[in-house]
């Protein structure tokens, strides 16, 4: 298990800009796919973000062009820069390692989800 802390969330105004992290722990996490995930109230989690670790990128289209997902090995860390925040991007945002499979990005293995970090704009 990697233990996973996420912080950067807060209440914004739309239009306005937020930059989450993902702090890593346990193990080296520098092979492995990166991710976000939300979760908006009465709402399943939806993936936002992954980023390989040859940092090729992958966006959900409801993000693509505002966010921006990057990670630095050798902090552990990987960040969501949102730009451009919208009433609709409000939710608890997740990090994990994640998995390609043929239905979409999954979380990997038997990761746990971390608490979140809830992100909340208004309109």
């Amino acid at each position: 298990q990697v233990q996973l802390v996420e912080s950067g969330g807060g209440l914004v105004q739309a239009g306005g800009s937020l930059r989450l992290s993902c702090a890593a722990s346990g193990r080296t996490f520098s092979s492995y796919a990166m991710g976000w995930f939300r979760q908006a109230p009465g709402k399943e989690r939806e993936f936002v973000a992954a980023i390989w670790s040859i940092g090729i990128t992958n966006y959900a289209n409801s993000v693509k062009g505002r966010f921006t997902i990057s990670r630095d090995n050798a902090k552990n860390t990987v960040y969501l820069q949102m730009n451009s925040l919208k009433p609709e991007d409000t939710a608890v945002y997740f990090c994990n390692l994640l998995e390609l499979r043929s239905t979409g990005w999954v979380k990997s293995g038997n990761q746990d989800w971390g608490q979140g970090t809830q992100v909340t704009v208004s309109s």
